[in-house]
């Protein structure tokens, strides 16, 4: 008698544990994840390129850039750390070479219409001409701007060159280089996958 009970209640235990079964896989599939909205979302038809900035020797400058095409131009939004206060050159190279301890290696500025050095905003200037970035009292610096000379694609695309962050305000006058000091910063500018 015992064991009949035994294996009644056995019997019961296993419905139930089968019922759970049954009833957890004819449960609907949990909804898909909604998409990213619109805003988090590359251009339609655009190219990024991202530069990750490294100190030269005796810097502590390092940070990320990116670069969006954009109907009016490239945005540009970087984020510097270890920067002593004020401002600083920022400026695109013409070599893709970060591996001198100086950054001498990535050469001189992109210029392949061969224009004067100047400011950002200037008429006639290299294409890699950027301006200054200014460092706050903690030693950051971000750049968030449009910039109608420098592209992704075609003559003027920097993909492959490099970014460099100098040591001192670039003057916009001194050629070629606009007496910006010291490269303190380095980094490749690469198409993002």
């Amino acid at each position: 008698m015992n064991i009949t009970r035994n294996a009644l209640a056995m019997a019961g235990v296993c419905a139930v544990v089968g019922l759970g079964i049954t009833t957890r896989a004819q449960q609907p599939p949990p909804p898909a994840p909604k998409p990213a909205p619109a805003s988090d979302a590359a251009p339609a038809g655009g190219t990024v390129a991202v530069a990750k900035l490294s100190p030269t020797t005796g810097s502590t400058v390092r940070g990320e850039v990116t670069f969006t095409q954009t109907e009016k131009g490239v945005q540009v939004v970087g984020s510097l750390t270890g920067m002593h206060m004020g401002e600083h050159g920022f400026h695109i190279h013409e070599k893709g070479d970060c591996s001198a301890p100086d950054g001498a290696s990535a050469g001189g500025h992109f210029n392949p219409t061969t224009q004067p050095h100047a400011a950002r905003d200037a008429a006639a200037r290299h294409v890699g001409d950027l301006g200054n970035l200014k460092a706050d009292p903690y030693g950051m610096a971000r750049a968030n701007f449009v910039d109608e000379k420098i592209s992704l694609t075609g003559p003027n695309s920097i993909i492959g060159r490099a970014v460099i962050v100098h040591e001192k305000a670039d003057d916009y006058t001194t050629q070629p280089t606009g007496n910006a000091g010291g490269r303190q910063a380095c980094g490749v500018i690469e198409a993002k996958k």
